[in-house]
């Protein structure tokens, strides 16, 4: 039985990503710094299952240690269902179950799809009828991954991320992510990028407010051709994440070595993104690289967004 036939509960399913592009400008004086990068939502699933209640609670499972995915105000989908309670003036609560897939941590936003996934599980429980522009909004304001949770497939994000063009892409990319029990935190990351930067004065002092994705990328995933697209993989912070995780080049190196067309730190890490050439191919990588004591995830992309299941 599905979890959404269930009595007054709402079953919502949504995807992990990574990051097939990501350029980052320069530090402003927000702290923030002005992106261009390319998501593909790949098939690899948060479940968050919204049930009636008088006060707001979360549960979670599928994490092997319990402290690691907050109960409180500070988890992303607790966040959300507030925000649309008071956006919406719903007087009610919610008891949220998010079964989680994705790592936590690692840099494929599992945290911003519960988010995605609380927001249309809660705006269906309570009937509130937002429009996707308006769920949108909502997101954004929640954090700049939550916006492509909801949508999903492959998009162009600029900004911080959060300001989303849909992104043509044809066929089927098939990925293996290799994931670490050790997480990298996304300001060290950023921090790591800034200092190298100024070792090496990569950047003006007065870096852009918006970068733009190349066209090569957009031309490979127009052209649904994983060779191409695999020539266009890049990523500014990976050499941050690699001095912080040297482990993770080795992780790369070896997926290469076994059949991988190339490989990539996804977005701050440290989750590493091994595109193959076709599903046979990546199920062969995957036994290689278990034989050399990892765990890939085979997966696909692009997938939807946040959906209703049942």
């Amino acid at each position: 039985m599905s979890l959404a036939s269930a009595a007054g509960s709402v079953h919502v399913r949504a995807p992990g990503k990574i990051n097939v592009y990501l350029g980052v400008g320069g530090r402003h004086d927000d702290g923030y710094h002005a992106l261009a990068t390319v998501f593909q939502a790949v098939s690899l699933y948060e479940d968050v299952i919204a049930r009636p209640a008088d006060d707001f609670s979360i549960t979670v499972s599928g994490v092997e240690d319990d402290g690691s995915v907050p109960l409180d105000d500070r988890n992303l989908a607790m966040r959300a269902a507030k925000l649309l309670a008071t956006a919406t003036e719903h007087t009610g609560g919610v008891a949220l179950e998010v079964r989680k897939s994705v790592p936590v941590a690692g840099g494929m936003g599992g945290g911003s799809a519960d988010a995605a996934a609380a927001l249309v599980a809660c705006d269906a429980l309570w009937g509130t009828g937002l429009s996707p522009a308006r769920l949108h909004d909502l997101a954004a304001r929640l954090g700049a991954d939550v916006p492509f949770a909801l949508h999903g497939g492959t998009a162009v994000g600029t900004g911080r991320g959060d300001q989303l063009n849909p992104a043509l892409a044809r066929g089927r990319f098939d990925w293996l992510l290799v994931t670490s029990e050790q997480g990298l935190s996304t300001p060290v990351v950023y921090e790591r990028l800034d200092l190298l930067r100024e070792e090496e004065g990569a950047l003006a002092d007065d870096p852009p407010l918006s970068l733009d994705v190349p066209i090569p990328v957009l031309q490979a995933l127009r052209t649904g051709d994983p060779r191409q697209l695999a020539d266009a993989l890049h990523n500014d912070l990976q050499a941050a994440a690699l001095h912080e995780r040297p482990d993770l080049g080795d992780t790369i190196d070896l997926g290469i070595a076994a059949g991988a067309l190339h490989g990539i730190v996804s977005g701050s890490g440290p989750t590493v993104a091994l595109l193959c050439p076709d599903p046979e191919t990546a199920q062969d990588v995957q036994t290689r690289l278990r034989d050399e004591g990892l765990d890939p995830l085979h997966v696909h992309g692009p997938v939807p967004g946040a959906r209703i299941i049942g």
